[in-house]
């Protein structure tokens, strides 16, 4: 595990209250639904169907304390927001304690995959799109299909592709924590120092790479115009979607040796005419530390990126930052999860851990102790509940690009296919070989589509 990342918290049953730890026991309560229901029969408030925190059939009682085991990946700040929203729900729930777990991004699925061979997955887990197909084909996860078929879990306020986004072989196994999409991150006021235009919706590769060569020549090579992400899946995959092709085809890759080729080439044509990072310098693009990160040390003047990254860089920057859509046909990106909440097939506990699901996605209070930390909320009412709230620049802009990109999203795929992280690892080394010239693009291409077509079928 890296240094700088946090060693596994863990919370066991019975510690007084900290900090991070929000564990209560108290004696039989009355659960949330059935003071929803209460409530609308005394007739003080109307509740209408399919609207956050309305009324629905109750979830049946809990008998007994129960305590359900979470864990998540994350840092200080998401811990602490994770553990007020399960708080408040124990307070709305007094019989329903929880147990959490956290831990930095390396080494999380390595302690999952340990816990599954010991049968003793958490109740409630984080998991993200690239092993969500490889944990629902391995029944680690929980079935949610009945769930939401009863409305115990509603997904009535969640865009369909995020709801899509969350279905393994037509089945419901996760609900999006959160929407996040692809960025080009870019720094507005050097472009302004440079008296050069913004980068714009639509704007074709070659004439976004003609723009990225203009800025390091302008700069007289002190900042380059963009990075090199030829070993970037999800740059990848847009550039697929924007020709019409898709990066999986079921359990095959959804492109040809004649596409990759033209994708390395495409980026190879970049590097000679300066409009990417040298590569000692591309190195620096994988530092974990925002404060290192090129745009925000000046090397470069756009990054590809999450939507998300955008609040946490302009923390380190005083230059204004600001977000467009990749490069290519705007409707080649789709409402994503970046991660999702999921529950382990064998809890004892699975009406009561929907129910979390449930309040965890829906609820507005949920939402505004949340806030975007995991990105901006998945559910559409929640999500405009919290943007009244926000304060920090680079959230604001955040949530303003996700609203602009919705008009532009295209169709849903599936999630990445079992087998979709070996996938990246070979797309990496095929692309770093590439860029040494240990391999050429043809070599490169026909090697990685029948290593990757292998790893999938097995």
């Amino acid at each position: 595990m890296s240094a700088s990342l946090p060693a596994p918290i863990h919370r066991p049953a019975g510690a007084g209250p900290t900090r991070r730890h929000l564990l209560r026991t108290t004696g039989a309560g009355t659960s949330r639904r059935h003071l929803l229901r209460t409530t609308a029969l005394a007739g003080s408030a109307l509740l209408i169907p399919g609207v956050p925190g309305c009324a629905k059939e109750p979830a049946p009682p809990v008998d007994g304390p129960v305590q359900l085991s979470v864990f998540w990946w994350g840092g200080d700040e998401r811990a602490d927001l994770t553990e007020r929203a399960l708080h408040l729900y124990t307070r709305r729930n007094p019989n329903v304690t929880f147990r959490t777990t956290w831990q930095g991004a390396t080494g999380y699925y390595d302690r999952l995959a340990t816990q599954a061979i010991g049968g003793n997955v958490p109740d409630l887990l984080q998991i993200d799109d690239g092993h969500l197909s490889e944990y629902a084909h391995r029944r680690i996860l929980l079935d949610l299909t009945d769930f939401v078929v009863r409305d115990r879990i509603r997904l009535g306020g969640l865009p369909a592709g995020l709801v899509d986004y969350g279905r393994v072989g037509g089945r419901t196994v996760a609900v999006a924590a959160a929407s996040d999409t692809p960025a080009l991150i870019y720094n507005r006021d050097l472009l302004r120092r440079l008296s050069l235009p913004e980068p714009r919706i639509s704007m074709p590769y070659d004439a976004f790479l003609r723009w990225a060569a203009t800025v390091t020549q302008r700069s007289d090579g002190r900042v380059a115009g963009t990075i090199d992400p030829s070993a970037d899946y999800k740059v990848l995959w847009l550039w697929l979607r924007t020709h019409g092709k898709e990066l999986y085809h079921g359990q095959q890759i959804g492109c040809t040796a004649e596409d990759l080729t033209r994708w390395w080439e495409l980026w190879r044509g970049a590097r000679t005419s300066r409009a990417t990072l040298g590569s000692a310098a591309h190195r620096g693009t994988v530092s974990t530390d925002p404060a290192k990160h090129p745009i925000v040390t000046g090397q470069v003047a756009t990054v590809f990126a999450w939507s998300d990254e955008l609040s946490r860089l302009q923390r380190h920057t005083r230059d204004e930052l600001a977000l467009v859509c990749y490069p290519g046909a705007p409707e080649a990106h789709w409402e994503r999860a970046p991660m999702y909440w999921a529950a382990y097939h064998g809890t004892r506990h699975p009406e009561t851990v929907a129910d979390v699901i449930d309040f965890l996605t829906n609820e507005v209070e949920v939402g505004q102790i949340l806030g975007n930390e995991r990105g901006v909320n998945a559910n559409l009412s929640v999500r405009r509940a919290v943007e009244q709230t926000l304060t920090d620049p680079g959230l604001r802009r955040t949530a303003a690009y996700a609203n602009a990109m919705s008009s532009w999203f295209g169709p849903t795929p599936l999630p990445p296919p079992n087998g979709h992280g070996k996938v990246q690892a070979l797309l990496a080394t095929a692309a770093a070989d590439v860029r040494s010239g240990r391999r050429t693009s043809r070599t490169a291409s026909v090697e990685f589509v029948a290593r990757a077509n292998a790893t999938l079928a097995n």
